[in-house]
């Protein structure tokens, strides 16, 4: 499996990002925390050694790390972008998730819980395919471990795992005749069966930092049980015209980086990065560290301290690509518009437009609130009015991209 990356899970915060307005609307519309109330509890996904329990604290710095044993251990390699330092030399970070392999010991309860609220029938195929997207939320995750990849010809360990059961190391990355938008296939060595994509990228040029939940794919994020449909039961479906709006972009701004930024946890990497791999141009999932006790974790998770999260996610891109031009596209079922415009008032001349679809039809989410002229015009506070849109249909945006390329 392939992975995430620094943008994933690089640079993330082990602090509970506070509830904003627009967090609580959401929960408050969708009735979120009566739902929660009745989701089945996880009984397996800390359960791991003594050992591993008590030197995870140690992080990067533990030296009883215990290397993964393909036999047994999953590993996730998450894909990444690499950027170049003030030397022109190539770094990335680089994450890797550990669990026990199908060790999810509450898996059938789940399933079943699943398809009672979504309402469905026996069925199946529909049940293996819930069974396939939870496991993964499931399974023990392995603090204390690492992993050993071939980075470019060289035995490089990764890790060990923090308590949450990730490593993050920012490496270096030998060779330098690197183009903008090459990529490299990374392996694990010594057996285990994962794998990565690393891309390049010059510090100059165009950059897209997009949503994924409602802005170019079908979530239902406003709405627990649709949330449960669309992430655990259905085939992910893009939102109509996106794909071929990012296919626009991708040539427009002669092949961009792509981050694609959501509150998903990372645990549905697998799942995403499919999708993404059916609809949309390459680049850098980044989804939200996720270690709960309980399955409500997952839509807290989703719907907590978005942005905040978002604002920080942000500003370690930043950190990579200071000077290439940014354009950053969401929705209006969350707090994509705060953080947006927050990222833009701290970064000043970083951001060079930002795309709001609004959306509308979902029957729990509070629309008059949420695509008000008076939230628009308060999330984009000191952000230009020539740099932000709010749009209905993708093809708005055709034009809009081919003025920022006419404006060079």
């Amino acid at each position: 499996m392939a992975g995430m990356s620094v943008s994933a899970l690089a640079g993330r915060s082990r602090q509970k990002y506070q509830e904003t307005e627009e967090d609580r609307i959401t929960r408050q519309s969708g009735h979120f925390a009566d739902f929660e109330a009745s989701m089945p509890s996880l009984s397996n996904r800390f359960k791991f050694s003594l050992k591993d329990n008590l030197t995870s604290y140690l992080g990067s710095r533990n030296p009883l790390y215990t290397p993964v044993d393909p036999k047994r251990d999953e590993v996730w390699l998450f894909d990444n972008t690499a950027f170049q330092n003030r030397l022109g030399r190539w770094k990335a970070e680089f994450v890797a998730a550990y669990f026990l392999r199908d060790s999810g010991e509450d898996l059938g309860e789940v399933v079943a819980w699943v398809s009672e609220k979504i309402g469905l029938a026996k069925d199946d195929k529909a049940e293996a395919t819930i069974r396939e997207r939870i496991q993964p939320m499931l399974d023990t995750i392995l603090p204390a471990h690492s992993v050993t990849v071939d980075l470019q010809g060289i035995q490089t360990r990764l890790g060990p795992s923090g308590r949450d059961g990730i490593s993050s190391d920012e490496l270096a990355i030998p060779g330098h005749d690197y183009k903008s938008g090459d990529a490299v296939t990374i392996k694990a060595a010594g057996g285990v069966p994962a794998s990565m994509s690393t891309r390049f990228y010059t510090p100059k040029g165009w950059a897209i930092i997009s949503d994924v939940d409602d802005t170019i794919k079908k979530t239902l994020t406003s709405d627990p049980v649709g949330i449960l449909k669309t992430t655990f039961a259905e085939e992910p479906e893009p939102i109509r015209g996106m794909p071929e709006l990012y296919k626009h972009i991708t040539q427009k701004l002669q092949n961009p980086p792509f981050w694609y930024l959501s509150a998903s946890p990372y645990n549905l990497y697998t799942f995403l990065h499919q999708f993404r791999q059916m609809y949309y141009p390459p680049g850098t999932l980044i989804l939200r560290e996720a270690s709960w006790m309980n399955l409500a974790g997952f839509l807290a998770n989703l719907t907590q301290g978005t942005q905040a999260y978002k604002v920080d996610r942000i500003s370690k891109i930043h950190t990579w690509f200071p000077k290439r031009k940014f354009i950053l596209i969401g929705d209006s079922t969350q707090s994509d518009p705060e953080a947006y415009g927050e990222a833009y008032r701290k970064f000043n001349g970083w951001i060079k437009a930002i795309y709001i679809r609004k959306v509308t039809g979902v029957a729990a989410m509070d629309e008059g609130q949420k695509n008000s002229p008076e939230r628009f015009k308060l999330a984009f506070e000191g952000v230009p009015d020539s740099a932000w849109y709010v749009f209905d249909d993708a093809q708005e945006l055709y034009a809009k991209i081919d003025a920022l390329v006419s404006e060079e």
